[in-house]
């Protein structure tokens, strides 16, 4: 959303009102800044317009057909269970071994009950990632941008981190109350700031690791694609579909260490 584009519309004593102090150079100062940084964009956008706000209209097609090609192959490879699995159903219940393993291995022992959150992540980002590998995007004509996979978009990272963050949140209030929070000075109060701070980071290293690899590998296919455009890209897009891969399994085993650390303690 880029909320430059809503800011000039609201006044500026409507904003000072809210305050308990009169309006600063500073708080002016901050303001701007905020609105600085929320206009930053990525590359060019299809917007849609919703009331007073835009939406990447690209990334919500996009993300959409992930979706709706997971809940389809859900749906399919589950629709008459066997006890003896055959064809999709031994590819569900082999993922579902993945993802379990993943979840027993970083969690521990109270594993079970975040393997659908774990199994929802990889399962999401991998579809994303291969969409983008796979799908010839680039014939659909939009008035502006184009279309691609949804974690090629900074907004798509950013929110998949920030629900990692609630959840191992969630985990550790849930187990330990307002107790979990003396992680942050032990071993010593001294850590208090790099404790606070490496919670920080968690959520900017997660998105910006899969933004930065998809969009990466996608450049790079368009580029040769667009110079080269016959046999010499194929390694290039074979090595993206595994670099893909490994970015899912990079996110959810980051995701199930950081909820099994909130679980633990330190």
């Amino acid at each position: 959303m880029r909320a430059h584009d809503i800011a000039p519309a609201v006044p500026r004593l409507a904003l000072w009102a809210t305050t308990t102090h009169p309006p600063t150079y500073t708080d002016d100062l901050f303001m701007n800044l905020l609105y600085d940084i929320s206009a930053v964009e990525i590359g060019q956008h299809f917007y849609w317009n919703i009331g007073e706000y835009h939406v990447h209209g690209q990334v919500l097609l996009n993300t959409w057909l992930v979706l709706t090609i997971i809940l389809v192959t859900a749906l399919v490879t589950t629709r008459e269970l066997k006890p003896i699995p055959d064809g999709g159903q031994n590819f569900i219940e082999f993922f579902l071994e993945f993802i379990r393993d993943i979840a027993k291995t970083q969690i521990g022992s109270e594993y079970r009950q975040w393997v659908p959150f774990l199994g929802t992540l990889f399962l999401f980002i991998f579809v994303s990632n291969w969409s983008g590998a796979l799908i010839p995007w680039r014939i659909i004509e939009l008035p502006n941008g184009e279309l691609g996979a949804p974690t090629n978009d900074i907004n798509t990272t950013v929110a998949l981190a920030l629900m990692t963050s609630v959840a191992y949140f969630y985990a550790g209030l849930r187990k330990k109350g307002f107790g979990y929070f003396v992680k942050y000075i032990e071993p010593t109060p001294i850590l208090l700031p790099i404790n606070i701070l490496e919670d920080f980071t968690k959520p900017l290293s997660l998105s910006f690791r899969l933004f930065g690899n998809i969009l990466a590998d996608e450049l790079v296919v368009a580029v040769l694609i667009s110079l080269v455009p016959l046999v010499i890209p194929i390694p290039l897009i074979l090595l993206g579909l595994f670099t893909s891969a490994i970015q899912a399994l990079i996110f959810a085993t980051l995701a199930g260490a950081y909820i099994g650390e909130a679980l633990e303690g330190h």
